[in-house]
């Protein structure tokens, strides 16, 4: 079993993770060495394992709590491992899956552990498993269900790519199918039918003269999207067609509700059949919280939107304000591209450090 040395540069660290293999629904081998260093490197920690999740945290009594989440898994190999490097310094380029999506985060925190053995938070530290697929199987939602005073906390950071940047909160996302019926009838004798294809054009002309909203949230703006992403109908090439789905997704506002948002869109496309198919709120940035506020000025005072949708989410239900911080650039995760300078991944690891020691 490969040992890690959490007190190593989190560099060296993030490679030692990436050559370590941990597709989704795989995490076994990276987990029993995560809890194996956790373990022994760190004992300050009380260490916990649940599945393919490793859980650590420190019980000093301080008056706040911060927990730092990352997933473990990657998505599929695709020609990207082993990990390699190329460079020197802060510009030293690291190549791999992972790299990005999110092992320099989790190197990052797996140093912190280690090395902060006086934090002025207590800590939490969870790695999970299972992101990469579908929400049902995130082990962060097993955690809650299992050991939910291990989600309890006053921030939570999860470490996504975010080029180093602190991107507060997230918006929601909503996908909706909108069904238009017709009548069938052979094409010879079109006037016979109803074509539903055609009665789709009504519900296009109101996605394309629709105004997405611009939104303020403690200073950071949030842009909404409402966009077709699919349309399916057809019967045969002889055959007016009876029935047509558009397929809509909809990124939202933190400052609207799940609900809130699905009563919009249901005013949008008054007078159609509208079935929401998937729907995940998002989470207010929180930044006026004392916790945020310390991270935000440890970070030179700058933070950002997030626009698409991470597990912020779920530790904002939890009522907490989350933000996403890992250094790589989101654009590349899930590509054959893979890399991440190594001056980030420090970067975030210095910023953090500033934060949270006394």
């Amino acid at each position: 079993m490969t040992a890690l040395d959490l007190h190593a540069d989190p560099v060296d660290l993030t490679a030692a993770l990436v050559d370590i293999f941990s597709v989704s629904g795989e995490e076994g081998a990276i987990a029993e060495v995560v809890q194996a260093a956790l373990e022994s490197q760190a004992t300050h920690l009380e260490v916990v394992r649940n599945a393919d999740a490793v859980l650590a945290r420190t019980n000093l009594g301080r008056p706040s709590r911060v927990i730092l989440a990352g997933h473990l898994d990657t998505v599929p190999v695709n020609e990207n491992l082993p990990s390699r490097r190329e460079g020197t310094g802060d510009d030293e380029i690291l190549h791999g899956l992972g790299t990005v999506d999110m092992k320099g985060g989790d190197a990052v925190f797996l140093h912190l552990a280690a090395t902060v053995v006086e934090p002025k938070h207590d800590l939490t530290f969870i790695f999970y498993d299972n992101e990469e697929v579908e929400a049902v199987r995130n082990g962060l939602g097993r955690i809650e269900r299992e050991l939910p005073e291990w989600l309890r906390g006053d921030l939570a950071v999860v470490g996504e790519p975010s080029n180093a940047v602190i991107e507060a909160g997230c918006q929601g996302t909503m996908r909706i199918e909108l069904r238009c019926a017709g009548k069938r009838a052979h094409t010879a004798r079109a006037w016979m039918g109803e074509n539903a294809i055609h009665a789709l054009a009504e519900p296009l002309r109101r996605l394309a003269g629709y105004e997405a909203r611009v939104v303020d949230i403690d200073g950071l703006i949030y842009r909404e999207g409402l966009q077709a992403t699919k349309v399916g109908g057809g019967v045969a090439g002889n055959v007016v067609p009876d029935e047509a789905v558009l397929t809509i997704n909809h990124r939202f506002a933190p400052d609207r509700s799940a609900e809130e948002a699905e009563k919009h869109l249901r005013e949008v496309f008054d007078g159609y059949d509208v079935s929401v198919v998937d729907l995940s709120g998002g989470a207010l940035p929180g930044l006026s919280v004392p916790a945020a506020a310390e991270l935000v000025a440890a970070a030179g005072g700058q933070a950002a939107a997030k626009l698409g949708w991470t597990d912020v989410a779920r530790f904002a239900a939890l009522g907490m304000p989350a933000v996403n911080f890992g250094p790589g650039d989101p654009t590349l995760a899930h590509t054959r591209q893979e890399h991440v300078r190594a001056g980030e991944i420090r970067q975030v690891a210095r910023i953090l450090r500033t934060f949270l020691t006394p």
